[in-house]
């Protein structure tokens, strides 16, 4: 039979090792975002932050207690605008790439000098 891995992990194995995975993975939350479906965006950060920077690291670079960041990022999370634009801008800071919203709710993933 032939050995299988959970999703998650996979999806976490792959972002952690792979930057233009994870890069994908914060232009399709955002865009979620934008487009009205913040609790699949809010569960797509939370696993991107498991597989690359981590809720502790995450919690310096936002200021942020890591258990609000938890629970924000949770499935029925709430984060204020603020919140989220402290969380996008940890990712675009560690991953170093720029955010860019464009006409339509779609968001482009760039990389930064």
């Amino acid at each position: 039979m032939a050995m299988t891995r959970p999703f998650k992990k996979t999806i976490a194995g792959r972002a952690a090792r792979d930057a233009a995975f994870a890069n994908a993975l914060l232009h399709k939350a955002a865009t979620l975002f934008l487009n009205g479906e913040p609790e699949l965006a809010r569960l797509i950060l939370r696993e991107l932050v498991n597989a690359t920077i981590g809720f502790e690291r995450l919690a310096r670079l936002t200021a942020k207690p890591a258990k609000s960041l938890h629970r924000m990022l949770s499935a029925r999370g709430n984060p204020s605008m603020d919140n989220l634009a402290a969380v996008f801008g940890a990712f675009r800071r560690s991953l170093k790439v720029g955010i860019e919203v464009r006409n339509g709710g779609e968001s482009r993933i760039a990389d930064t000098p």
